[in-house]
């Protein structure tokens, strides 16, 4: 049993040193020191051994599986190592090569000019208030003098939900939702960007979907003078010093009087061409005095209360101050587009 037990660690030791993967190694442990493995198959025959033998075959046994575990433990740490080294080679970072280029993004044209009219109104004491983009008939129409049946209704064409909720058509429903929470007992001054929605056709002028900002002042004795001076500063700010205004009559439910708001042209200076056809203005947004009936509707009492009230599209805005001549160039995620903006 002696020589076996030598035999056995002889062949185990040989075939450890042959191994050159971890299934080697494995399958190794398993066929000599496994439940049914060589080492255990002879040490089941130590019952036929005399009491003066088995002392000795049992130390002789030991001493075989403790030398065949070393050369297993031994084998698997210089293949561990050896399979480390192979993978810090490969993986090897030559630091002196120059790094990859890193493309930041900056932020989207939209972005940029509602921060910037943001910027500007919130520096003339005005709040900036948001509101749901699904809105109730009664804040985006009644609220705001549109009564059912309406005529004025047909100016935008609405995607309904139900019969009592729809997309908003406008921004103005914050408006009339900020008046009703303040319950005509102080005065209001805001701006409030956001989304609408309107049943349109897509081309290169309108989009079913586009953005507003619409502005709010109420107080005491405010005038259509407080609305034409915050305007010249408005336009004077988004398109240059040199730019001038001008007032033409209008019709809006919701204010009394209403008017329409042009900038002198920028490329012709007010002299026409072709952008502001000939006739040296652009129209960039719609405003007016806040009708009584709304004011009352509110809670304001309009024997007490005046307000004005202005409404523009960010895509206009953003259009006719950087010179872009499509309106779904601000959609399409063109990055050849949006390349150019990243320091506006």
């Amino acid at each position: 049993m002696k020589e076996e037990l030598h035999t056995i660690r002889d062949e185990a030791i040989a075939s450890v040193e042959e191994a050159n993967d971890m299934k080697s190694l494995q399958d190794l442990k398993v066929k000599y020191l496994g439940k049914k493995g060589s080492l255990t198959i002879v040490l089941r025959g130590m019952g036929k051994l005399s009491k003066e033998e088995r002392p000795v075959v049992g130390e002789i046994a030991n001493q075989v599986r403790e030398q065949i575990t070393a050369a297993l433990d031994q084998k698997t740490e210089k293949i561990e190592e050896e399979a480390l080294n192979e993978k810090l080679e490969k993986e090897t970072i030559d630091v002196t090569l120059p790094g990859n280029q890193v493309h930041i993004g900056g932020k989207h044209l939209l972005t940029s000019v509602v921060e910037e009219i943001e910027d500007l109104f919130i520096g003339m004491g005005y709040e900036v208030k948001e509101g749901p983009e699904v809105e109730t008939d009664y804040f985006n129409f009644e609220a705001l003098n549109l009564p059912k049946d309406h005529p004025a209704r047909d100016m935008q064409d609405t995607f309904f939900i139900t019969n009592e909720l729809l997309l908003r058509t406008q921004t103005s429903p914050v408006q009339a939702r900020t008046m009703q929470a303040y319950n005509g007992e102080k005065p209001i001054k805001m701006i409030c960007p956001g989304k609408v929605y309107r049943r349109d056709t897509d081309d290169a002028t309108h989009s079913h979907q586009f953005r507003q900002i619409e502005g709010l002042v109420i107080d005491k004795n405010i005038t259509l003078s407080d609305l034409k001076g915050t305007l010249d500063i408005f336009a004077k700010n988004m398109f240059g010093e040199d730019r001038e205004i001008r007032l033409r009559p209008s019709f809006f439910p919701f204010t009394e009087p209403s008017v329409e708001m042009d900038v002198s042209c920028k490329v012709c200076s007010g002299q026409g061409c072709s952008v502001c056809k000939q006739t040296g203005w652009i129209e960039i947004l719609g405003g007016g005095m806040v009708h009584p009936r709304v004011l009352e509707m509110s809670g304001y009492d309009p024997k007490v209360y005046s307000g004005f009230a202005f409404g523009m599209g960010q895509e206009r805005i953003a259009m006719l101050k950087y010179g872009v001549n499509d309106i779904r160039h601000f959609y399409t995620n063109d990055i050849r587009f949006l390349n150019q903006f990243h320091q506006a």
